[in-house]
């Protein structure tokens, strides 16, 4: 490998992690250094890369520490017959890159993920050495966000979960079958088995802390990735087995990242990356599951029957609602939270505001309005105490009434 300086490897990492997506921040314990010890936070401000629970940008270092790879994984750009220019950090480079980024107030956190070079463990080793490093020797209490290898030792994937707030590990493709063709050097067996270890570790570090106050601090939660359109895996398909994850290993998030055409890729995959719409309709079916008490098999009632893809033109929760006419309208004066969280276009923070502002007075529809951004997409599917969708009920066909307008955008609009 040619030598290279820090900004030639930065450069070449920085842009080859692009790919993962799994680096949000929420659960992340709060923690500072105003007392004079120690460096770093996980509050502030500074550059948005990833999101808190509670909206506050996390600015994070995202890197890769090597993107060089034993693996031969068909829709990885940094598989080992790639042609990409390879570089590689040291573990002391990437600790005091993160330090000096934090004292420029670029960063607020570190994403740390990295090809697989001599072995996982090995790998992994390393990895764990650089959040070790930064928490020990320099007492950096800002975010650290470390992607875990399946085949490495247990023990070192415990160690990562002692000094990251957050650990993922990816499950790649959304099912065996596509795993086993796209990456057969992987197992979904052992990324489950880990996957299923860490889950046990954040248990068993919970109920200690409640039990003593010195028992060590252990990552807050796990999170996952799925390439989507690298296989033939369905909506529906993806659904299912992001649900699954939920339940079997209580993950804090799913990602999904749109499969991207590489430079001399294999045969076997495909030629065109899939809509990036398709990406966000699975992230608003992921928020149905998680916030609005869909169940999978309901999510996956919005997808095509024939195809057993979610409608591109319309969101998942408007798409379920036009399959389930007889559900609706609903009356946003009598209904209960979980048939009012069914009415396409009000989100969670507005109904709850209905559900406390309809103990003192009855609500019509000027209420209701503003409390959501369009009262137009709400009209056929509630009853307010000034209004009642009688002839809108009665159209055969409501989607073009609450669809949203396609409209061409001006290249120099104000």
């Amino acid at each position: 490998m040619a030598q290279l300086d820090t900004r030639e490897k930065l450069a070449i990492l920085a842009d080859a992690a692009k790919y993962d997506a799994s680096c949000a921040s929420s659960g992340t314990a709060k923690r500072n250094s105003r007392d004079g010890k120690g460096l770093g936070s996980t509050e502030g401000m500074g550059i948005c890369h990833a999101y808190a629970p509670d909206g506050r940008c996390i600015s994070l270092l995202k890197i890769l520490l090597t993107n060089s790879c034993i693996f031969d994984c068909h829709y990885c750009i940094n598989r080992k017959s790639s042609n990409v220019r390879r570089a590689r950090f040291t573990t002391d480079e990437v600790v005091q890159l993160t330090l000096a980024f934090y004292r420029r107030n670029y960063i607020e956190g570190l994403f740390l993920s990295s090809g697989i070079i001599r072995s996982s463990d090995y790998t992994m080793e390393q990895m764990v050495e650089v959040a070790r490093s930064l928490r020990e020797d320099h007492h950096f209490r800002g975010y650290i966000h470390l992607k875990t290898i399946p085949d490495a030792d247990s023990e070192l994937v415990h160690r990562a979960g002692l000094y990251a707030d957050r650990v993922s590990i990816n499950v790649e493709l959304p099912t065996v079958a596509g795993l086993t063709r796209l990456a057969p050097e992987k197992s979904a067996q052992r990324i489950e088995g880990a996957m299923g270890k860490v889950k046990a570790a954040i248990v068993d570090a919970r109920d200690a802390t409640k039990r003593y106050k010195s028992a060590p601090r252990f990552a807050a939660g796990q999170s996952t990735q799925m390439i989507v359109g690298a296989d033939a895996a369905t909506d529906g398909d993806i659904i299912a087995r992001a649900s699954g994850l939920y339940d079997r290993f209580a993950l804090r998030r799913v990602y999904y990242s749109a499969f991207s055409p590489i430079p001399d890729a294999s045969a076997v995959l495909p030629l065109q990356r899939p809509p990036l719409m398709r990406e966000h309709r699975l992230y608003q079916s992921d928020w149905l599951m998680r916030f609005y008490d869909y169940r999978p098999d309901e999510v996956a009632a919005a997808a095509d029957p024939a195809t057993g893809m979610l409608p591109l033109d319309i969101d998942p929760k408007l798409a379920w609602a036009l399959k389930h006419r007889g559900r609706f309208p609903v009356d946003v004066n009598r209904a209960p939270r979980e048939e009012l969280l069914r009415v396409p276009g009000l989100g969670v923070k507005a109904v709850n505001a209905i559900l406390t502002s309809r103990r003192w007075r009855r609500l019509r529809l000027d209420d209701v309005a503003r409390l959501t951004v369009s009262i137009a997409k709400l009209r056929p599917f509630l009853v307010a105490e000034d209004w009642r969708p009688v002839a809108l009920s009665d159209r055969a066909d409501v989607k073009p009434l609450v669809a949203a307008k396609k409209q061409q955008l001006e290249l120099f609009a104000a």
